[in-house]
């Protein structure tokens, strides 16, 4: 193999490293965003883990955040506006960066 090869492998494989922390970080945070609302919601336990979980599963609509965002607040109605819903999915997701981060 040569050494642009290798080259190539390696550009390859830390490409796909990086676009999985992309993902679990995502998901991390759409997760805690849940929690979040469930909280606002009134939900704890295993009531709060199945809404986070049905967060978790609506960024798969379609690409970026915005199904996310829209799915929460229609959700939460009047319980928190559109920014602060945008505002703490971003405090979450640098949450869960630093969280992954410190895994590694």
């Amino acid at each position: 193999m040569s050494t642009f090869d290798q080259r190539e492998n390696a550009f390859e494989a830390k490409f796909a490293h990086d676009e999985e922390m992309v993902f679990k970080a995502d998901a991390r945070a759409n997760k805690k965003l849940g929690l979040w609302a469930a909280e606002l919601l009134g939900k704890s336990g295993e009531a709060a883990e199945d809404y986070a979980k049905s967060v978790v599963v609506s960024d798969f609509e379609e690409a970026g955040h915005d199904d996310v965002i829209r799915k929460v607040v229609a959700d939460l109605d009047s319980k928190s506006d559109e920014s602060t819903i945008r505002a703490k999915r971003r405090e979450c997701l640098a949450m869960a960066k630093e969280e992954i981060a410190n895994e590694a």
